[in-house]
């Protein structure tokens, strides 16, 4: 399905495009596809604001931007051979700091092509936490990692 817009010439016409899903995704740590994981929630990103009233007009406050705070991202994924995230995270535990590139990648429909990617610098794992063992459950064991990083930059194909 497409619309057009009123006036004339190429850029007057704009496709129609679902939304990308989000169940399609995988991350990556300094290039290597390390796990598709069942949830990455975050990042969380917001612009710290000081207010500021100026003088004579103390009805009016403006907001002067300070700084940009990054927030942590959650991964949850279920219990594999793999232990990239886990050595990363008992290597920053023993003091050894290693501030690594991780991208987030989102996938099309099929799984099988990237659309989008979220690329996170400075990060490191800052939390672990391992799932709870019940022997009444049937359900597959999730850990959680917590990364916090320093800065985000968004690539992808409608942005390269």
């Amino acid at each position: 399905m497409s619309e057009t817009t009123g006036g004339a010439g190429p850029a007057a016409q704009t496709a129609w495009a679902d939304p990308f899903r989000v169940d399609n995704f995988m991350l990556s740590i300094s290039g290597m596809a390390v796990a598709r994981f069942t949830e990455i929630s975050g990042p969380d990103i917001a612009i710290e604001t000081v207010e500021y009233r100026e003088s004579g007009q103390a009805q009016v406050v403006h907001h002067i931007p300070t700084f940009t705070r990054y927030g942590e991202i959650t991964l949850r994924q279920g219990l594999t051979h793999s232990s990239e995230l886990w050595d990363w995270f008992m290597a920053t535990v023993r003091g050894e700091i290693r501030r690594l590139a991780v991208s987030i990648i989102l996938l099309d429909s099929r799984g099988s092509t990237p659309v989008e990617q979220w690329d996170l610098f400075d990060t490191l794992p800052v939390r672990c936490r391992l799932a709870t063992l019940n022997t009444l459950a049937r359900e597959v064991y999730i850990q959680e990692f917590g990364l916090k990083f320093e800065s985000i930059e968004r690539v992808g194909s409608a942005h390269a």
